[in-house]
């Protein structure tokens, strides 16, 4: 009896380990997909906000949902939209995405809160979370590796070096590079095996 759990517990671990995996891998290929169409992913995930404020928006007409629930996620699917003018320049200092940020931070806590005591499936808020608050959120934070790709342009807003080098600043900022497909990038030259060319 005892010999059975202890396999259950230990197939357990290896599908954790593969789920893992494959959502790693996941993310680094959509990573890259974003890095190459910019332009068609500022596209869907365009749409995607459009189509989460027209949720709520029936959840509003068809649905017995409290109104500042909806309220707070046009809201922000409004600052979502407001982060999307720049795109794929997404600055984390700027003030559309601390208010972005706050405004997820509070819609969680409000869902929690409602959904804790008005009874509904698994499924159903599994929906909700899904679709009202975590498909945005999460597409802007694969594609924040997208700006390391723009080439660089004499309007940037951010000053220049002292020399007025377009190219040079450009390029002493690709050196500080924090972004998901730097961290994938970096994991996988730093875990998996390497194999070393033979010189003859």
């Amino acid at each position: 009896m005892w010999f059975l759990y202890f396999l259950s517990i230990l197939s357990l671990i290896v599908q954790a380990i593969f789920v893992t995996m494959a959502i790693a891998a996941g993310l680094y290929y959509l990573a890259e997909l974003v890095e190459e169409y910019t332009v068609m992913a500022k596209y869907v995930i365009s749409w995607t906000v459009a189509a989460t404020a027209a949720i709520h928006i029936g959840l509003f007409l068809f649905e017995e949902f409290p109104l500042h629930l909806n309220i707070l996620g046009l809201c922000g699917a409004g600052l979502h939209a407001l982060l999307l003018r720049e795109f794929p320049a997404v600055r984390v200092t700027s003030a559309p995405f601390a208010a972005a940020v706050a405004a997820l931070v509070a819609h969680h806590y409000l869902a929690f809160q409602y959904f804790g005591q008005v009874y509904y499936s698994f499924s159903e808020v599994l929906a909700y979370f899904t679709l009202c608050l975590w498909v945005v959120p999460f597409a802007l934070f694969v594609s924040l590796s997208a700006n390391d790709y723009v080439l660089p342009t004499t309007g940037e807003k951010q000053p220049l070096l002292s020399d007025n080098n377009v190219v040079t600043d450009y390029l002493s900022r690709k050196s500080k590079r924090y972004s998901l497909l730097s961290l994938f990038s970096f994991a996988k030259d730093s875990l998996l095996p390497q194999r070393s060319k033979k010189a003859f």
